[in-house]
Formats: C-alpha cells, structure tokens, sequence
C-alpha cells in the first residue's frame, strides 16, 4: 500500500482511507465515476482541475486500485478510467458523504441534488449504522476495538 508518510504504520483505517481519499479531488473523481464519467476531458470538465492536479489524482488512485485505466469503449485511442471492486465499495461512502451535505449544506428552497432508484425513481433511503441485530445505533453504542486482519 501507498499511503501518505504521517499514516503508513497507524491502526488507524480512517487514517489510512483519508490517506487516499482525504482531498476534495479524489472524491470528487470517485462521485464522477459513479455518475458515468471515464475519461480524463470529461473528469477536467466536471471537476474543473487543473490538469497537473487532475493528472497526479488520478494517477493515484490508479495506484491505489480505485479505478484502473482501460482501452477506451468506443475503439479510440483513448483510455478510460473504471472504478475497479475496491473503488465500487466506495459507493456507501459517497452517498453518506451525499446525503450529509443534502441535509446540512443547503438553506430551504436551495436547489440541489438527490440520489434517486433508477428503476423507482423514489430518492435512495437515508443510510444508518447498524449493529449485527439490525439496530439503529448512534456513536454512543460503538468503540474502536483492535483486531488483527
């Protein structure tokens, strides 16, 4: 693994995930991947990086395993670049971080966003935390424990 020098030997998993998707670039470039955006234009366009910014984000995650670069679809000359299994688990994440921000960052009657169901078109349940009997808990019910993996 590739993280930054400060997080490389903590048990910390926050830490190490911040190490990776700690700036607004890298979650952005995952929220993009999510909505469909492969390719580096594309990714400049929505994010408005500049694109030495662009270049070394993307890289990195490329390094860390989020997305990997494939030939681009249409048979160009281009590549594109896919969320592989470890950055489509970030999924969770980007909604929590979503509807967080749909909640608290706008005043009533703002324009924003939602996260809908394709198929339903109903807005995407608000996620919560869950003990193993399938209880809402809050941070009060949870503690760090160390494990090894």
């Amino acid at each position: 693994m590739n993280y930054e020098a400060t997080f490389i030997n903590t048990e910390c998993p926050v830490a190490r995930a911040s190490a990776i998707l700690g700036d607004k670039w890298a979650l952005m470039l995952v929220r993009d991947a999510f909505d469909g955006v492969t390719r580096f234009s594309d990714f400049q366009k929505s994010t408005l990086a500049a694109k030495n910014i662009l270049t070394s984000r993307l890289k990195k995650l490329v390094d860390e395993d989020i997305f990997a670069l494939r030939p681009a679809s249409d048979g160009s000359a281009y590549q594109q670049y896919v969320l592989t299994e470890k950055g489509r688990a970030l999924f969770p994440l980007i909604v929590c971080l979503r509807q967080w921000g749909e909640e608290n960052l706008f005043h009533p009657g703002e324009t924003h966003s939602i996260l809908v169901d394709n198929e339903t078109d109903a807005p995407v349940a608000k996620i919560v935390v869950r003990n193993h009997q399938g209880e809402i808990i809050g941070p009060e019910r949870s503690r760090r424990k160390r494990v090894i993996k």
